[in-house]
């Protein structure tokens, strides 16, 4: 089976090439979901068997202008719809620590040294806005410092938020994760975030969360054991 799509508008078309170029970075394949307002691509490894799983979220442009008309058939397997509760978006984990990150390019230059010396990489951080990225192997110890970073005032569904009466805003929750796969993430933005951020559940996850005017894009790496 193929799959036919018409975008109509030069601007839209480039927006959705950067979206595209962005998920090419992350996954070979993936599932994409059309609704009436939103498009979704979905990668949806097992997180808890190791792999990494990806949304993001595209709002449907306009489709009133008539500047360019670009046809391009794709091959695609359609997926019954018994399966589709199995490309539901993934829940937010009850994260340790939520926090705003460092300006991507910095990042991605800091993390592009490390994967040199080190397979893995700890991300930690605290509720102070400080963030570290840590590598240790035997022969080197290497550790970057973000301060003043910020942490979004994230509100639980009954609308309770973290104070400092329940929380020691220094004490860091951190995760170790594959450093390839981070690279993988950050070499691969095209859509320029206005927003970024992770979460972090101890030992066990680390939620990367992108926003770009319409496009969101959350990302899970699994912890190593």
């Amino acid at each position: 089976m193929r799959f036919r799509a018409k975008i109509v508008d030069l601007a839209c078309l480039n927006h959705f090439g950067r979206v595209i170029n962005t998920v090419a970075k992350l996954a070979k394949t993936c599932t994409l979901r059309l609704t009436v307002g939103k498009l979704y691509f979905i990668l949806s490894d097992k997180v808890a068997n190791g792999g990494v799983s990806m949304w993001c979220e595209l709002c449907q442009p306009s489709l009133s202008s008539s500047s360019r008309i670009v046809t391009h058939d794709i091959p695609v397997g359609v997926i019954p719809k018994r399966l589709w509760n199995d490309f539901r978006e993934p829940s937010v984990p009850d994260f340790d620590v939520s926090i705003y990150l460092p300006v991507l390019k910095t990042m991605k230059s800091v993390v592009e040294r490390m994967k040199n010396l080190s397979n893995s990489i700890v991300i930690e951080a605290n509720l102070s806005g400080e963030m570290n990225l840590k590598i240790e192997t035997d022969l080197v110890s290497v550790t970057t410092h973000f301060k003043d970073l910020g942490n979004p005032p994230w509100a639980s569904e009954d609308g309770c938020q973290s104070s400092a009466q329940d929380t020691n805003l220094e004490s860091m929750a951190e995760a170790c994760i594959d450093i390839r796969k981070l690279q993988q993430l950050l070499a691969g933005q095209q859509v320029n975030p206005t927003k970024a951020l992770c979460n972090i559940v101890s030992k066990r996850i680390v939620h990367f969360i992108l926003l770009h005017e319409d496009v969101s894009l959350q990302y899970f790496i699994p912890a190593l054991a």
